[in-house]
């Protein structure tokens, strides 16, 4: 019900012109969009476009919205007046009004541990809920009214616009090994013209020790995390593969259980492939 309500209020306030764009905002034939489920590093992979678009000046928190906007902060009629070609943030399922498309994917299981911190930043869940206690209510999309569980948000992705030419499906592990490479892959997409002195700039620009300098200074006056707990940081440890000494073996099939089938069509290595000595200790069995 709470949930229905909520829907309802963001109806009326986007049909009056003062409720962000999200779902309903007007598309332009050569918008791109930059889409993944929460917590894939959208906002990284953000900072890093911008930075190689915007030359005149350093991305910020303050300036990301009027660099490269998110269509959850600013209402349809301020983002139709941003220039164009636009490049727009979104965290939708399968839109298909939307032209092109560059898709972030993050491992389910890091996923879970960030997206865990990220509810206890926004004061979602408990402060005495532990990540074992969360996993099934990130499973079950219990806490989120947009994006719905992580395996049907790739899938209906991957499902519609895989071979489509104006998509490209970015993994997040792949920008952490070589972020200049996968930034170039991006460049090509977007027909920018750039050098690979203007695309270490931008990764420079963007790496997750500036980005948390940003952040402690500009957490306060960014419209996206003012009024959130400032005890734990957004812009977190920004590596792949944690979940391995975050996560219990009960968490982890209980992950794996939902989507393994997804996470191979991406390319992720379910536990039971992977050397015993690369997981924690086996002391949490999952009780049917």
């Amino acid at each position: 019900m709470n949930r229905i309500l909520r829907r309802l209020r963001h109806a009326s306030r986007v049909l009056t012109g003062q409720g962000s764009a999200g779902r309903g905002a007007t598309i332009f034939p050569d918008d791109v969009f930059l889409v993944s489920y929460p917590k894939s590093g959208n906002t990284w992979v953000r900072f890093l476009i911008a930075n190689l678009v915007h030359q005149d000046q350093p991305v910020t928190f303050l300036n990301i919205e009027s660099c490269l906007p998110s269509i959850y902060i600013l209402p349809d009629r301020k983002l139709r007046k941003v220039s164009r070609p636009r490049i727009l943030k979104s965290h939708e399922c399968f839109v298909p009004r939307y032209p092109s498309v560059i898709y972030i994917a993050r491992d389910p299981r890091d996923v879970a541990v960030s997206y865990y911190y990220y509810n206890l930043k926004k004061r979602l869940l408990p402060q005495d809920c532990t990540l074992e206690q969360y996993i099934p209510l990130f499973i079950a999309d219990e806490l989120d009214m947009r994006s719905g569980p992580w395996g049907d948000h790739v899938m209906s992705w991957m499902s519609m616009r895989r071979d489509h030419p104006r998509f490209l499906l970015l993994r997040y592990e792949d920008m952490i090994v070589d972020t200049e490479a996968e930034l170039a892959r991006v460049a090509e997409f977007l027909a920018l013209r750039t050098t690979p002195l203007r695309i270490r700039r931008a990764v420079e620009l963007g790496s997750a020790k500036n980005m948390r300098s940003l952040e402690e200074k500009q957490s306060g006056q960014w419209v996206f995390t003012k009024g959130m707990r400032k005890d734990i940081p957004f812009v977190r440890a920004a590596t792949a593969g944690g979940w391995r000494s975050n996560l219990s073996p009960c968490a982890v099939e209980q992950i794996e259980t939902a989507w393994g089938k997804a996470m191979q069509t991406l390319g992720y290595t379910l536990s039971r492939s992977l050397p015993a000595a690369s997981l924690v200790s086996e002391t949490s069995k999952c009780v049917p």
